[in-house]
């Protein structure tokens, strides 16, 4: 039996992976070895996500926790190595571009296994963000790279990196697909915050390049409080988020916002779908919009998913400017004019065709 290692640490891993487990556990000779590496620990970003994607609960976790990113990686690397000596797994198997993802890519590289990168290929250009410096060496190291859309293939080609890539469709919109129908019987988070169909806005912050720069923070705050004068608009905090706002001083700008904890998968399905307009610094949830048809700000200054900027589904904005936040909301909330396509992102069975390729690759090293 072949023995898959997958490496998860953070949020947006945990729902990319439910899609590529449920394909692996429908075909015999495959045992999945899950490791947590721990870099989101809390409840509301890591075990709610398992209980509600089935996905079974990790064999490993390393509980590395919070920490800087030189700590992060670092304590990840330490700490996996012996788990991978001991596995001794086929594939190592990576999703996204955390600090998990890197850590995992060197270690493995570093003990000749070889790796497979879900979510390859994207770039923003931006070498300041973290996430991209990870994705980058990540995409250099992986043995296979499996790309959600052609124009991430592109992107690995201007980089010289041709063989063994693989345009497989995003294993997002197939997790968009299985949990839609799922979300709206189980989720009640509407209900339960007074909220109406296509009658609010809901955001999202917690990247580092808004968080840890209080201009930013103070900017993209100050623009939801103006428009919470206009529409309900409702966040989920993500705990980093929080952090920041009580050490600027910045609390008394969400007064007027519906503050929540983060949720699960099933409720941000419901919020994301049923939101008028989506103001996010988040890479998946820009995604996700476009999925759902809504119209998104995105409160960077690039995206990764550039296809969604030509479709004019989804606005980069930045966050130097409250008029400028403003403004893209205002101008985008009722967009509704160009139909997405979906073609792009595989049609529901990114999933079952990462599996297909990884068989092959396994069976051919026999």
């Amino acid at each position: 039996m072949k023995k898959i290692l997958t490496v998860v640490g953070a949020r947006p891993q945990f729902i990319k992976v439910a899609p590529v487990s449920k394909a692996l556990k429908e075909l015999n000779g495959y045992q999945e070895v899950t490791v947590h590496t721990g870099q989101h620990y809390d409840k509301t970003m890591s075990a709610i996500f398992f209980n509600e994607l089935d996905i079974p609960s990790p064999n490993y976790n390393l509980e590395v926790g919070s920490g800087s990113h030189g700590f992060q990686t670092a304590e990840i690397m330490r700490l996996l190595e012996p788990v991978l000596i001991s596995e001794k797994p086929d594939l190592v198997l990576i999703y996204g571009d955390t600090n998990s993802t890197l850590a995992a890519a060197v270690t493995s590289v570093k003990l000749k296994m070889p790796i497979a990168h879900v979510e390859a290929g994207l770039r923003s250009f931006n070498r300041e963000m973290p996430e991209e410096v990870n994705r980058v060496i990540a995409d250099h190291l992986s043995t296979m790279l499996f790309c959600p859309t052609s124009t991430a293939v592109h992107n690995l080609e201007k980089e010289g990196i041709t063989k063994n890539v693989f345009n497989t469709g995003d294993v997002m919109y197939d997790l968009v697909i299985q949990f839609s129908q799922k979300a709206e019987k189980k989720s009640h988070i509407l209900y339960d915050l007074g909220l109406k169909k296509k009658e609010y806005i809901l955001a999202t912050i917690h990247r580092a390049e808004n968080t840890d720069r209080r201009e930013r923070l103070f900017n993209i705050f100050s623009a939801l409080k103006e428009l919470a004068q206009e529409m309900v608009v409702v966040i989920p905090l993500h705990p980093r988020t929080r952090k920041m706002l009580r050490q600027y001083g910045l609390e008394d700008h969400v007064r007027r916002i519906i503050v929540i904890e983060p949720v699960g998968f099933l409720d941000m399905i419901s919020l994301e779908k049923n939101a008028k307009l989506i103001a996010t610094d988040s890479g998946g949830i820009q995604k996700e919009a476009y999925f759902h048809q809504v119209p998104c700000v995105t409160l960077r200054d690039e995206t990764e998913w550039v296809e969604t900027v030509e479709a004019k589904w989804n606005v980069v904005v930045g966050a130097d400017s409250i008029q400028a936040i403003t403004d893209a909301v205002r101008n985008s909330i009722n967009f509704s004019g160009v139909r997405v396509s979906i073609a792009e992102y595989g049609e529901g069975k990114a999933s079952q065709h990462i599996v297909r390729v990884v068989g092959n690759y396994l069976s051919d090293r026999e």
